[in-house]
């Protein structure tokens, strides 16, 4: 179960992690965020590195999230990211996600799965990617850069993540968010 970090901290976040990851374990960090404080999880006892590595620390900084979620992304498929997106829905964190119409029914997509869980989800519908790459947590953090959330970004591609608690940055994102999010409402779509 991740950490609150201290509101004390002098210096706002400001990290940024570089893909590919090297192979690790997540499943005992996603078997802790499940369990919940006080829960009763065991450890994998797999022989990969625990909580090392670019993938767990975005899993990390996402599991942070303790009252809204918004992803704005071309493609999402990885598993391990999937399943803390879901997790935070089940903790009662409000996640909506935007994404690319052409990406989202891929074969590996995790975006069926999160709307069977219940999470909102909408899409372009006009020519041209929506290309994006980035999600804001609690309307605090922004998690932005070339990474799509698929398997083969985190363990192939050459990518960069950048996190940033900084309002001044945070706002344009959340506001491009809200656009989209708007844009994209079912109510517009044309259909001829």
């Amino acid at each position: 179960w991740p950490r609150r970090r201290s509101r004390s901290r002098s210096r706002p976040l400001r990290e940024v992690l570089f893909f590919p990851s090297p192979p690790s374990c997540t499943e005992a960090l996603l078997a802790e965020a499940a369990a919940g404080p006080g829960g009763a999880w065991r450890p994998c006892p797999c022989p990969l590195p625990h909580g090392h590595g670019s993938l767990s620390r975005l899993l990390s900084l996402l599991l942070t999230a303790r009252r809204s979620l918004e992803i704005c992304l071309f493609a999402f498929s990885s598993p391990q990211l999937g399943c803390a997106v879901r997790l935070l829905h089940r903790r009662g964190v409000r996640v909506r996600i935007v994404t690319d119409a052409q990406y989202m029914g891929l074969q590996g997509s995790q975006i069926g799965s999160l709307r069977l869980a219940g999470i909102q989800v909408r899409h372009d519908q006009e020519s041209g990617f929506m290309h994006h790459k980035f999600a804001i947590v609690d309307g605090r953090m922004v998690i932005t850069g070339s990474l799509n959330w698929t398997t083969q970004a985190i363990q192939n591609n050459r990518e960069n993540v950048l996190v940033m608690e900084d309002a001044e940055f945070v706002k344009p994102f959340l506001d491009e968010f809200e656009r989209i999010w708007e844009e994209y409402n079912p109510i517009n779509y044309r259909f001829f």
